[in-house]
């Protein structure tokens, strides 16, 4: 007895079991009488027992058929599913995103479902970290669009947008007297960490870093927690309890850059409505 059962032969039981006659059963599955006949003799060698009463009229399944019976429609539907599984391109093509955390916005997400609904067939592979390593990855051929921050744009880049900073520090904490002025910043290679040094340096002030975070989410809510100043996009705070510090210098914007392989179709359609997210977050 074989544990593998042949669903063409399963689906002759079926037609048989529905039918109660071979020779209907061979019309709905348009073969010939003495072709379905065979298979049921085949599926009853493999299973090592009678599955059909010949004998009966209407022709009826045996006990050991009927136990089958309702396994055989199982296996057939789930055949079925994969058939239509396997016809179905929904998220067969993948296109690669990398952008920061703080871009990764309410607004950029409804222009990733637009473009979901329009195009099934392509799946959305969305990465946030840091923008140097996102351009690292980028130049490496892991994306194939990537928004960055940066103090100047390549020649390669296919739209960019200015990002005003300011320096924050907790709505009620007031000012801050320390003789060394205490930092909260991203981690080594942060672009808004080297940039507040640089200032910092600039205006004669005595620094020391108090608290690094990874995401903007952390590095925000320790500024607004007390902990220390940073410097911040103006974007990026929103709603958080800080308050805007003008005594520490005038910093110039960032820039926020997008950069895509090249083509049309699908990957420029998805480019062209990041950039519109992006134009009306730069106002």
């Amino acid at each position: 007895m074989t544990s593998m059962f042949d669903p063409r032969l399963l689906r002759s039981l079926v037609a048989i079991a529905d039918s109660g006659n071979f020779t209907h059963a061979a019309e709905r599955l348009n073969m010939t009488q003495s072709t379905i006949s065979q298979q049921i003799g085949r599926l009853e060698a493999m299973a090592g027992h009678r599955l059909v009463d010949r004998s009966a009229r209407p022709v009826c399944l045996t006990a050991m058929g009927e136990r089958l019976i309702g396994h055989a429609r199982r296996i057939l539907l789930l055949n079925e599913d994969a058939a239509l599984l396997l016809r179905d391109p929904a998220g067969t093509a993948a296109i690669s995103i990398g952008l920061p955390e703080d871009l990764a916005t309410g607004a950029m997400a409804q222009a990733f479902a637009g473009f979901a609904r329009a195009h099934r067939h392509i799946r959305l592979d969305a990465t946030t970290g840091l923008s140097r390593d996102l351009a690292q990855r980028y130049r490496q051929g892991e994306f194939d669009i990537v928004i960055v921050k940066e103090a100047v744009a390549g020649p390669d880049c296919r739209a960019s947008f200015a990002e005003p900073l300011g320096w924050f520090t907790a709505a009620e904490g007031g000012a801050m007297e320390e003789e060394a002025l205490p930092l909260v910043c991203f981690p080594a290679g942060g672009l808004y960490r080297e940039a507040m040094f640089a200032q910092l340096e600039r205006e004669g002030r005595r620094w020391f870093v108090a608290f690094s975070g990874s995401s903007l989410q952390s590095v925000v809510a320790a500024v607004a927690a007390g902990v220390g100043v940073s410097l911040l996009p103006l974007a990026g705070v929103g709603g958080a309890a800080v308050a805007r510090r003008h005594d520490l210098g005038g910093v110039e914007p960032m820039l926020v850059s997008l950069y895509a392989r090249e083509g049309d179709g699908p990957l420029a359609n998805l480019g062209r409505e990041m950039i519109a997210v992006l134009a009306a977050r730069a106002g």
